[in-house]
């Protein structure tokens, strides 16, 4: 099981990868989906603009894209893209720490690959609870 973060084009700061890879894979675990691979890639607005057009026609700035890579729906092979510019515009739309934000958002997409959703009112709002109730297992508090 092999968990990787890797900058392109940017430079993201990351800190604990080693904590926060063993703490994606308990996630995975206690929503009981399986891991056998995930990427991590941090880049610019720009770069993340030209995926979501390419791949999911959709012509709009985003703070994620995520992949589902492998054949078997309960063991996880995942790419995910996160925008560093979106995650802190985010961050200073909705006033947290950039910090925060960005695991926010590396929760976010790690919950899509287990199987959740945010399209319709009443999944954004389980997204939300669950990207809160992570945030709160890994920092111990919000802010």
């Amino acid at each position: 099981m092999a968990i990787q973060f890797t900058d392109h084009e940017i430079k993201v700061n990351l800190k604990d990868k080693r904590k926060l890879k063993s703490f994606l894979k308990d996630l995975f675990a206690s929503e009981g989906q399986g891991l056998k691979e995930l990427h991590y890639i941090f880049c610019s607005d720009a770069y993340l603009l030209e995926i979501n057009k390419e791949f999911l026609q959709h012509d709009t700035y985003t703070d994620i894209v995520t992949f589902e890579m492998g054949e078997d729906p309960d063991v996880t092979e995942g790419e995910i893209y996160i925008s560093f510019d979106r995650v802190v515009e985010n961050a200073e739309k909705f006033n947290v720490p950039v910090n925060q934000e960005l695991h926010r958002v590396i929760f976010h997409g790690a919950l899509h690959l287990c199987g959740f959703k945010d399209k319709s009112k009443e999944e954004d709002a389980l997204m939300r609870k669950k990207e809160d109730e992570y945030l709160i297992k890994y920092f111990g508090s919000l802010n």
